[in-house]
């Protein structure tokens, strides 16, 4: 694996933040937990001391003057190469530091059918209640009688309201299609905070599910004012299966243990890296088996329905706050469709898939899937860290 990929030149050109977990050792007390970094021409740096959390970073104005005073006090917790090496679950020294997701107190939200071909995916997931071998013939019969219609449309446009009419006398109207062409986008909970997993690590799938997939996401990192800070990438895993057969288990489909990949770093915005250089992104995916089957594709940011800013908007408002601030997943054009095994069965994950999400200006964000209940128990929740904050202030004051 080339190092220089995941994280573009290590980190030197732009600004680059994360979290590492940080073992025990003299040096930070005896207490081992997250430590909020900066990624630095090559070297991580600790910034724990003065930001508990990324979120405490992203919220705070002046991080940037901090970042480039050149008398700051920050301590270099290792390299950048060591730390991207020690992050591969199946090669993890637990005594040395290793990424975890960049993410912390803020919520993890999501939205829905952002671009036709995802929407187009769940009507027919939908129409086919979850049973993979009924979506080839609905693949063909619904992409002919609708696809087209909808390459065009603006969502919540008089256009829209007209096709949304049109639809309904033809009896094919669906809810993913409210949200995919209507004035509101479907936004969801993706997960709960600190349950992220991050790069190299093991990503995780119901044992019950016989139709899952990827989706390969640019995540979106967002203060507690609504302002986009910058970029990462994400994997939202799904169950095709469960959410097919109602739209009331999006819960179940969207949050398993492991089910929520974000990283490899926040990439935030600079003179190096702005909101326009996210809607020009290109997104890759590349899924390769143990079993000899791989996949490629690519899907381009500039044919989201919906702006980032549309998105952002209607997620947090007067309506609804978000001290912490939140990530965003906006959506995925990604439904992979290529048979695996059986004819007509279309894909769907084994276990040790190897996923690799790359966008040349993030870097790569790799993972490996499990089953969920086989994989590390999320046990460091919002008691642990107040926990783990606690006992280190209590260290540095006797210290």
């Amino acid at each position: 694996m080339i190092l220089e990929t995941i994280i573009p030149i290590m980190g030197s050109e732009g600004t680059w933040i994360g979290r590492c977990h940080v073992p025990k050792n003299a040096a930070f007390k005896n207490i081992a937990g997250p430590h909020t970094v900066w990624v630095h021409k090559g070297e991580v740096y600790d910034l724990s001391f003065y930001f508990k959390s990324t979120s405490e970073l992203i919220n705070t104005p002046s991080y940037k003057n901090f970042l480039n005073t050149e008398d700051r006090k920050i301590n270099k917790l290792c390299n950048l190469e060591e730390v991207l090496e020690n992050s591969l679950y199946d090669k993890r020294d637990m005594d040395k530091p290793f990424l975890l997701a960049p993410n912390d107190t803020q919520a993890i939200k999501a939205c829905g059918v952002t671009f036709i071909k995802s929407l187009l995916e769940r009507v027919i997931e939908e129409k086919a209640k979850g049973e993979p071998k009924l979506a080839m013939q609905l693949r063909n019969e619904i992409t002919s009688t609708i696809g087209a219609s909808l390459n065009h449309v603006k969502p919540g446009s008089p256009n829209a309201v007209q096709l949304k009419e049109e639809l309904q006398k033809r009896g094919i109207w669906s809810q993913y299609l409210e949200v995919g062409i209507g004035p509101d986008a479907e936004v969801f909970t993706k997960s709960q905070p600190f349950s992220s997993v991050g790069y190299g690590a093991e990503i995780g799938i119901h044992k019950d599910s016989y139709w899952n997939n990827p989706e390969p996401e640019i995540v979106l990192t967002v203060s507690n004012k609504g302002e986009i800070m910058g970029a990462t990438l994400g994997n939202d895993v799904n169950l095709r299966d469960f959410e097919g057969r109602s739209a009331l288990l999006l819960g179940e489909a969207k949050d398993q243990n492991g089910s929520c990949a974000i990283g490899p770093l926040y990439r935030m915005f600079d003179d190096t890296f702005t909101l326009e250089d996210v809607k020009e992104s290109k997104v890759s995916l590349r899924i390769e088996g143990e079993d000899g089957f791989s996949l490629e594709d690519t899907s381009d940011m500039g044919q989201i329905s919906r702006s980032p800013e549309e998105l952002v908007a209607q997620v947090i408002s007067e309506h609804h706050q978000y001290p912490d601030g939140f990530v965003l997943f906006c959506g995925t054009m990604f439904a992979p469709t290529l048979d695996r095994g059986e004819k007509g069965l279309g894909f769907t994950h084994k276990l040790q898939d190897k996923v690799t999400i790359a966008s040349p200006k993030l870097g790569k964000l790799t993972n490996w899937v499990n089953y969920a209940d086989k994989i590390p128990k999320w046990e460091f929740g919002i008691n642990a860290f107040v926990n783990y904050t606690l006992e280190r202030s209590k260290a540095e004051i006797i210290g």
